[in-house]
């Protein structure tokens, strides 16, 4: 956990305020012994379900414990993993149905094995499937059920995205990386997949699931007549969404903590239509494919077609692998705005942190931004001090939200897919 003199220096040279005490919450252990847990979703009751990546779903029951028999295993559905190494494949997020309760539909994200269509020299497809639980017995997967919805074919493992969100028009929100390796110049070089319009690739989707087994374009999406873009496209330029979440009061804001290259991590603000950048951009700065270390001197302001490219709300610096005071972490791992009662000192900020400060070491920080109070320009940030357990000691994998409004973190003890290092901890009041 980075101690608040090293959060002092790093934001004075960054020029962001920190208070002169940061926030103080704990950690709550509920769940553990889990392989790289990377999803939470709420389910009625007080039900909660957690992602392993290496293909379980599993259940939190009514009393906050983790159920011994996985909601679903989709492991032989994957593609293959590399167990015990670092890997972004695999199973990455599920999404229940806002009518679950009557419904019982069930949404997820995965990477299965290259499909027959797919160049072959890509390596995995990325899937956005349906499934049905079944009313009475125990919460459990019907595997029979499953409906592809949407296939992404991706170059390369990494940059998978795959969020999903349900927003309070009732469409499915989903981002797709943009198709892995660097400089988003992959096997195909002429054009960065965040600004070509005619592949799913660096985007976020907006989707009609409202009938089951398929989806439909919603007739507002910008791109809806599929005349200048794929139909399904919402937003464009980003990199590997690893968030994308809606306030659940205020005015109903989508987030999306895009994950940077070699500098800036950002948080977007995702709109209708809009360009959020890259490969154009990193954060605020302008890129160069062929000199990512050095931003050019004026970034670019609009994209291809004259758009005004959009800002993000803020930007922090990455370390790599360098020791670097003013760098926050290595990794963007994207939050909630915070709308529960336990935690009044966090109502309205956006809750996020960062997988680690170091590669090699399970150092995450968790981190509060706040909207200016005139609602224009940049939001500020800061760590929250984490005051049990202390220091956290594990890399910071992805967030949850429950009904209520209170937050979750998903953490894991390694960098890699080693099994039963992953747990789930409320945040609750410090004492």
């Amino acid at each position: 956990m980075m101690n608040l003199a090293l959060a002092v220096a790093a934001a004075a040279a960054l020029s962001i305020p920190v208070l002169a005490e940061a926030p103080r919450v704990a950690l709550k252990l509920v769940a553990e012994g889990l392989t790289q847990p990377v999803s939470y979703a709420p389910l009625p009751d007080g039900l909660a379900l957690v992602v392993e990546q290496t293909g379980q779903i599993r259940l939190i029951d009514e009393h906050g414990k983790l159920a011994d028999l996985p909601v679903a295993v989709l492991t032989n559905r994957l593609s293959a993993l590399n167990l015990g190494a670092f890997d972004e494949r695999g199973l990455l997020c599920v999404a229940p149905h806002p009518g679950f309760a009557s419904n019982r539909r069930l949404f997820a994200t995965y990477t299965a094995p290259r499909r027959a269509s797919a160049p072959a020299d890509f390596d995995c497809t990325l899937r956005l499937v349906e499934f049905v639980v079944p009313v009475g017995g125990p919460m459990q997967v019907d595997l029979a059920s499953e409906r592809v919805l949407l296939e992404v074919d991706k170059p390369f493992s990494n940059h998978n995205g795959g969020r999903l969100a349900f927003g309070p028009d009732g469409l499915l929100y989903m981002s797709v990386g943009d198709g892995g390796n660097a400089n988003d110049r992959g096997k195909r070089p002429e054009t960065g997949n965040g600004q070509d319009l005619s592949t799913h690739l660096g985007k976020v989707l907006r989707l009609d699931v409202s009938a089951p087994g398929k989806y439909r374009i919603p007739r507002d999406n910008p791109f809806a007549d599929g005349k200048a873009a794929r139909p399904e496209i919402w937003a464009y330029g980003l990199r590997n969404v690893w968030a994308l979440t809606f306030d659940k009061r205020g005015q109903r804001e989508l987030f999306a903590a895009d994950v940077g290259q070699n500098l800036f991590e950002e948080v977007d603000i995702i709109t209708k239509g809009a360009n959020y950048g890259w490969s154009l951009r990193e954060g605020f700065q302008g890129f160069d494919a062929k000199a990512p270390n050095t931003p050019p001197t004026d970034a670019p302001r609009t994209g291809a077609r004259g758009e005004p490219l959009v800002d993000p709300v803020f930007e922090y610096k990455h370390t790599g692998g360098k020791k670097d005071p003013e760098a926050v972490g290595i990794s963007i791992t994207g939050g909630f705005v915070y709308r529960g009662k336990a935690l009044p000192q966090l109502e309205g900020r956006y809750v996020f942190g960062d997988w680690s400060r170091n590669w090699a070491l399970p150092q995450g920080t968790l981190l509060a931004a706040t909207r200016p109070a005139d609602g224009k320009g940049r939001w500020t940030f800061e760590p929250l001090t984490v005051t049990a357990p202390s220091p956290l000691g594990a890399y910071i994998t992805a967030f949850g939200q429950d009904e209520r409004g209170e937050l979750y973190v998903l953490t894991n003890g390694a960098n890699s897919l080693v099994a039963g290092k992953g747990k789930v901890w409320k945040i609750v009041p410090a004492e």
